[in-house]
């Protein structure tokens, strides 16, 4: 009401450049969910079909795409690795993250700005360009070929942008809550967990949508990590329907439909948090 309000009293010059930025609002919509639109119908057709007619609809909406998928070709396993791989990286990136991110922010010593830094690093040196040192360090550690060298470097990742995040929402709390429990006889680690967290939700949640992405979707480490099948992800397994000579577009294009429901559903129930995250400090 008040958007149709300010355009019925706006000048000419306004409503024409309301109207603009309306019709360059939809058309990016439209940009960003077409793509999306045409991979899911093209899970639904052959191979043959998507390079003869990319834009059409399919003849029928036969599933027979996702069982081959699902079951002849192991993405259940695959399904499951990714998932078991994203939710115990996130939990240890939350969980380290927050409490390096309340130290950052809460203790002040000699060296805290250099600790700070330090964390810093992490977000400007990507670790790919480190991924000699991280290969011998795994092989060194005895965990080649093993999930457990995908999580530990899944939780190096997220744990820099994560105390950045988190260290620059903490200091916006007020002292005052903290002070007042300790009065009240809380430990440290009770303020941490019982007021700082509950009130850092929505950063929380920012941190969750942001780190969980990138892990689903990483394919580097995996490849380079893990060799037995059992321990593929999706990404790695997607891999497997492009060929030198030939691609399997419908394994591919059902594929990445599976792919993306996590995500998709983790922004969904996490979207109202995710965008308090975002815009926390814009108003005073």
């Amino acid at each position: 009401m008040t958007t149709d309000m300010r355009f019925r009293f706006a000048s000419g010059p306004k409503k024409a450049f309301i109207v603009l930025m309306q019709v360059a609002m939809v058309s990016y919509i439209l940009l960003i969910l077409y793509p999306l639109f045409n991979m899911i119908m093209s899970s639904f057709k052959s191979t043959r079909d998507i390079m003869r007619f990319p834009f059409s609809l399919p003849d029928a909406f036969s599933f027979d795409n996702y069982l081959t998928v699902w079951v002849d070709k192991g993405f259940g396993l695959y399904f499951l690795n990714s998932f078991l791989y994203t939710a115990v990286s996130m939990a240890f990136v939350v969980l380290l993250g927050s409490m390096a991110a309340y130290g950052v922010s809460r203790y002040v010593f000699k060296a805290s700005t250099l600790l700070y830094m330090l964390f810093l690093s992490g977000i400007m040196l990507p670790l790919k360009a480190a991924v000699i040192p991280l290969f011998q360090i795994v092989k060194g550690l005895g965990i080649m070929d093993n999930p457990l060298s995908v999580i530990m470097v899944f939780i190096a990742m997220g744990i820099p942008s994560t105390v950045f995040i988190l260290s620059g929402f903490m200091k916006t709390i007020p002292l005052a809550l903290e002070h007042a429990a300790k009065i009240d006889g809380c430990s440290d680690l009770r303020i941490y967990s019982q007021i700082v967290m509950p009130i850092c939700m929505p950063a929380v949640a920012l941190v969750s949508i942001y780190n969980a992405v990138p892990i689903w979707n990483e394919f580097f480490f995996p490849l380079v990590f893990l060799q037995n099948d059992k321990f593929k992800t999706l990404p790695v397994g997607l891999s497997s329907f492009i060929g030198q000579h030939s691609t399997k577009w419908d394994l591919l294009f059902t594929g990445l439909c599976i792919a993306i429901i996590p995500m998709l559903i983790l922004y969904l129930f996490m979207s109202k948090y995710f965008i308090k995250g975002m815009t926390a400090g814009a108003v005073k």
